[in-house]
């Protein structure tokens, strides 16, 4: 480790020190991680959370709300002066204005911070009068995530196993093809290394567009101020028999070093190693209907992901040793609107099973954790319509692509989940019960009750389960 990561470690500590012993006299804090993947509904996921806790009329099972105790809600300046505020606001108008349409989805780290007055339980109530949770709600995005397990790879390894990938996903052939043709012991050429950095970023577009999960580095696909820069210009080459100095793989794997060491450790020094707890969005119905071969790269990607997360218990001792941890995770396999309640219970057994490798891992360490089916915000109705002579349990709903009323009816997930895993495992390129079929819907137009938040499916349960042990 160089003297300016263990100086920068150091400080941290004394940090985190210092916010563990002020913490007993000051407001309780919770501090949450919303993260996902491509398309598994962050942004949405903020939006609606905030607005059912500031109107609460649609939040039954969180208890604290149930039973009347939070006595009010409030939205004020987060702590971070230098990180962007969530805008909520801009959000929420857009789902729910006249003609409402998806919010622009997440490309950077944002805050909000929502505060709650709440009523104390039992003898407390007549001794102490409400007290402040604070709610910090940390989005960045998905595909920062992913470069967390980098951190434990070398260039070649990391250049093994995507090339290992892309050979076998029809995006990657013409990267495949180019990459064959490269002599890594040349030396480096700067128009040929941005031409390659180009080309392997293509291919990682394509890849997501076609369901794909694991896509790193992540910020190939929101480089943000980085955008051409030398920390961006690299991709992965075979490694060939000696590389020198001053050769095209020598300098990038000093770039993918230099990456690691500028881009990917600060955002885990500055955000992601003070999280409280952690939410991560799971497009399980969108993985499905790209084909086994992209459900079981979500799996593998869950597991290696859940890697970076530092789960076990924020107690007073473990926090001075040891450092800040992550105290509860969940999984939340978004998009439940999409199906009918009755394959609700598929949906969420479907998703504890993909998730099996990294939820065991969590456990083990001692996190709790918890995985659920929700929709932040539903967007379709339930129908029953006769079919072929037979009656089927649909969902109706704007399409998004036409904007017209239609009925979906995507297939009937398995009850054992193995029936999916197993064809996924073993690298079936296509559904033996002949696929499934999600359409994506647009917002439905909304007429809200004074005190009623967006409408949303086990987002209550969700809420109870990250903060309800604080209320």
């Amino acid at each position: 480790m160089r003297i300016d990561d263990i100086a920068r470690e150091l400080g941290r500590s004394i940090e985190t020190v210092g916010e563990t012993l002020v913490a007993p006299f000051s407001d309780p804090v919770i501090r949450i991680g919303v993260t996902g993947l491509s398309r598994a509904g962050k942004t949405v996921f903020i939006t609606s959370l905030v607005a059912n806790l500031l109107d609460r009329g649609r939040m039954p099972q969180l208890l604290a709300a149930g039973e009347g105790r939070i006595l009010s809600a409030y939205l004020q300046p987060q702590p971070d002066d230098t990180i962007p505020r969530f805008p909520y606001e801009d959000h929420l108008a857009a789902i729910t204005s006249d003609n409402p349409h998806w919010p622009e989805g997440t490309r950077r780290v944002s805050e909000l911070r929502l505060s709650l007055k709440v009523a104390q339980r039992g003898l407390l109530a007549g001794m102490s009068g409400p007290r402040t949770v604070h709610i910090d709600i940390v989005d960045y995005p998905g595909e920062w995530l992913l470069d967390l397990g980098l951190l434990d790879k070398s260039y070649a390894e990391w250049s093994a196993e995507a090339l290992g990938r892309l050979t076998k996903r029809e995006a990657g052939s013409d990267y495949a093809a180019t990459v064959a043709n490269v002599q890594g012991d040349a030396p480096l050429d700067e128009e040929r290394a941005r031409s390659l950095a180009l080309a392997y970023r293509a291919y990682l577009e394509t890849a997501r567009k076609e369901g794909f999960s694991d896509l790193t580095p992540g910020r190939f696909l929101l480089p943000g101020d980085l955008e051409g820069s030398p920390v961006l210009t690299f991709a992965p080459l075979h490694r060939p028999e000696g590389a020198a100095k001053g050769s095209l793989y020598q300098e990038f794997e000093r770039r993918f070093e230099s990456y690691k060491r500028n881009v990917v450790k600060p955002f885990y020094r500055e955000h992601f190693a003070r999280i409280d707890r952690q939410v991560v969005l799971v497009d399980v119905l969108g993985a499905l209907s790209a084909g086994p071969q992209a459900f079981e790269d979500l799996r593998q990607t869950m597991a290696d992901i859940l890697m970076a997360f530092r789960p076990g218990r924020n107690n007073f001792l473990s926090r001075i040793l040891t450092g800040h941890k992550v105290e509860k995770l969940l999984f939340a396999a978004t998009k439940a609107d999409h199906l009918h309640h009755t394959q609700h219970a598929a949906l969420t057994a479907l998703a504890e099973a993909l998730l099996r490798d990294a939820k065991d891992r969590a456990d083990f360490a001692g996190a709790a954790t918890s995985a659920m089916s929700i929709a932040a915000l539903r967007t379709t109705t339930e129908d029953t319509v006769t079919h072929s002579g037979k009656e089927v349990d649909v969902v109706k709903g704007r399409r998004l692509d036409t904007g017209s009323n239609a009925a979906s009816f995507p297939g009937t997930l398995p009850i054992d989940p193995s029936h999916v895993l197993a064809p996924a495992r073993s690298g079936a390129r296509d559904w033996s019960s002949g696929g499934y079929r999600v359409m994506e819907f647009a917002p439905a137009p909304l007429t809200l009750r004074a005190g009623e938040g967006p409408p949303h499916i086990r987002l209550d349960r969700a809420a109870q389960y990250l903060i309800g042990d604080r209320l």
